[in-house]
This record gives C-alpha cells, structure tokens and sequence, in this order.
C-alpha cells in the first residue's frame, strides 16, 4: 500500500510539471470574463423571474 502511494504521488509530480499555467494577466482576465457573465445572467434570471411572477398572479 505505501508503495502504491508513494508511486502515485511521483505520478503527480511528473503530470504537474506538464502542466501549463496561466499567466497572471491571463488569469486576471478570465476572472473578469467569469464575473462579468456570472452578472449579466444573473441580472436577465432576475428579470425574468419578476416577468413571471407578476405572470402567474395574473393569472391566479
């Protein structure tokens, strides 16, 4: 079993090294994007709920 764990955590410091990380600027500005969306849809699902609720007690 130690072996078998010691194998695997070598195996995963071989992979992190293939690894290509963002840049800091790179990862900036996907956080951006990620918020900005994040925003804008919950913004359009806050509209849309107030549509149909004011719908469904038009109805009801």
């Amino acid at each position: 079993m130690i072996k078998k764990t010691q194998k695997f955590f070598s195996e995963v410091q071989v992979e992190m090294k293939k690894v290509s990380w963002p840049t800091w600027v790179e990862l900036k500005g996907s956080t951006y994007v990620v918020i900005g969306l994040s925003l804008l849809i919950g913004v359009f699902l806050f509209f849309i709920d107030i549509l149909l609720s004011r719908a469904m007690n038009v109805l009801l």
